[in-house]
């Protein structure tokens, strides 16, 4: 069994009086995240931070203006994840809406042309006349890309997130608050973000110019995009600092309130979420692997066209498919980490010791899972993995996930300044990355990859630490705690759901769904039982009738069967006292 750190997270010096009103312990778990005001929860529209504080904002939008003006055609390029999925949807619906004459998008195929806005998917764009190009959750590494684009005379809008290189493209706009001297606030924006923030700017300066009534156009109202906005940010696994925040809980409440796209709807039916109680773990663990599913097995356009259609029909047949390769990829990915793990024992065999830095790679390795299979591997063995697949060409394309404390980008990036010929290409932020290398130049990698984290990190950096909120008493083990946990979020990365730590009999234990402990236990205290559930568990190790007691790390979660609700704890960790 895994053994992790377990300590409680650090509150302020002295006590905040503006949580008098508040429940004790949902006081007790904000202020460790450091919210110091209710306010500064993050619940108003009013309260995002202004677009104007976005450099290339105004270049952007008096280009997108001679565009709707002129009756061009615009052509929108994404990425083949969710968040450039909701990005592209998000540019469409916004454009169609200011009067855009003819807006139509293209995703490359990862597996033929790669990420981003290469010289061939210039080619490709080409194909379709258009006047502008404008990228979503892409562009910012772009050069080559945007220099083909300026020499067949076709204007380029890059709106991106992603953090910048020594170089940035020749676009006519760049937005991206990650680039050099851009002073907005909220770093953590993503792509969708920042095309919803684009769009903002045109709809004001539209206005400015009476452009909605001289068109006989009505105004338009984008918080009603804000679903796929919320699905973009918490996909993307940002943080979720105030401005994203506020952003993906408008999101939610719309949802909720049932004001969102057909096919977020058919979604949610298909992963079996009930919309009016809908949270934003639903939308990273349920809805966002369905959209994922697309670009990693097939075409990312099936999953924007679910997004962007208005028929209910046509979203639940795009939503079945969806949900299909969903399942296709699941079935890929268990092979892949059997896999996976098949080469960590075998690792350890050999040296006793897995590197600090670990890539692996087998030939016959979907390249469209490896990320998910980078981000289980980190999980299980707690750091950096990075988890390669054929490519074209000789070459192995790499997909990267890391720990907290080495940014992986910056890492990859000192291992390119230290051996030139190494990296044909990267590109990602602190927690992900991508990269591409020669097949012959693995093992080099390897060691130099080993070598950076080794570098980074120390042995202590790489124990398992879980931070909780601390303990509950059975008298706070109820419905009414559980709901409030619930809708005081919306929690995600850098603002977590809460976690509780404590010590109890365990009194049932057996595996339903073939890898989930179900489990009834005891508070030593008052002798409440509870319910409670690991999903995917580790099956070597139980279920056990001999181990009667265990330290529990917890959310505590609203359970409801058959109309009937009761508290249940979802376990994130468990081992034996």
């Amino acid at each position: 069994m895994k053994q992790v750190n377990i300590s409680q997270r650090q509150l302020p010096d002295s006590s905040l009086p503006v949580f008098k009103q508040s429940h004790p312990i949902l006081a007790r778990i904000y202020a460790s995240r450091g919210v110091h005001d209710l306010n500064a929860i993050g619940r108003n529209l009013n309260e995002l931070l202004p677009d104007n504080g976005l450099s290339g904002i105004d270049q952007a939008v008096d280009r997108l203006v001679v565009a709707l003006e002129q009756r061009q055609k615009i052509l929108i390029v994404g990425d083949f994840d969710c968040d450039g999925a909701t990005s592209t949807a998000l540019g469409v619906l916004a454009l169609r809406m200011m009067g855009a004459a003819e807006v139509s998008y293209l995703v490359p195929n990862r597996f033929e042309f790669g990420y981003g806005l290469s010289p061939e998917i210039v080619v490709e764009a080409l194909k379709q006349t258009p006047d502008l190009l404008i990228t979503v959750d892409n562009g910012i590494s772009s050069i080559d890309g945007v220099t083909a684009a300026n020499l067949a005379n076709l204007d380029v809008i890059v709106t991106d997130h992603h953090l910048a290189g020594s170089e940035l493209p020749e676009a006519c706009a760049i937005v991206n608050p990650n680039q050099p001297e851009c002073g907005f606030a909220a770093k953590s924006t993503c792509g969708v973000g920042v095309i919803f923030y684009v769009m903002i700017a045109l709809r004001r300066a539209l206005q400015a110019k009476g452009w909605f009534e001289s068109n006989g156009l009505p105004q338009p109202n984008l918080a009603s995009l804000l679903d796929l906005v919320a699905l973009g940010t918490v996909a993307d696994v940002v943080p979720l600092e105030q401005n994203n925040r506020i952003l993906v809980y408008q999101g939610l409440q719309r949802i909720k309130a049932g004001y969102c796209r057909p096919g977020l709807k058919a979604l949610i039916e298909y992963s079996g979420r009930q919309q009016h109680k809908i949270t934003s773990a639903d939308l990273g663990f349920a809805i966002a692997p369905r959209l994922n599913a697309a670009g990693r097995l097939e075409d990312m356009s099936i999953g924007i066209e679910c997004l962007l259609t208005e028929s209910d029909q046509r979203a639940k047949e795009l939503a079945a498919t969806l949900n299909d390769l969903n399942q296709e990829r699941k079935g890929i990915e268990q092979e892949m980490q059997q896999q996976a793990l098949d080469l960590l024992n075998k690792l350890q065999l050999d040296s006793e010791q897995i590197p600090y830095g670990l890539s692996l790679y087998e030939p016959e390795w979907h390249q469209g899972v490896i990320g998910i299979l980078a981000s289980r591997i980190k999980d299980r063995v707690h750091r950096p993995v990075i988890a390669f697949a054929q490519g074209d060409a000789g070459e192995l394309k790499g997909s990267a996930r890391s720990i907290s404390g080495f940014h992986v980008r910056d890492g990859l990036d000192a291992i390119a300044a230290q051996y030139p010929e190494l990296l044909r290409k990267f590109g990602g932020h602190a927690m992900a990355a991508g990269l591409t290398i020669r097949e012959t130049d693995l093992p080099l990698f390897q060691r130099a990859f080993d070598e950076e984290v080794s570098r980074q990190l120390s042995e202590a950096d790489l124990q398992q630490e879980l931070l909780t909120d601390g303990s509950l008493t059975a008298a706070d083990m109820t419905l009414e705690v559980a709901e409030l946990l619930r809708e005081s979020g919306p929690w995600g990365h850098q603002f977590p759901e809460p976690l509780f730590e404590g010590e109890f009999s365990l009194l049932q234990q057996r595996v339903v769904g073939q890898r989930h402990l179900k489990m009834v236990l005891m508070e030593p205290e008052t002798g409440m039982a509870i319910d409670a559930i690991q999903f995917n568990a580790d099956m070597d190790s139980w279920p056990d009738e001999s181990i009667t007691r265990v330290q529990v790390v917890y959310r505590l979660d609203v359970n409801e069967f058959r109309g009937q609700k009761s508290v249940q704890m979802l376990v994130d960790h468990l081992q034996p006292i």
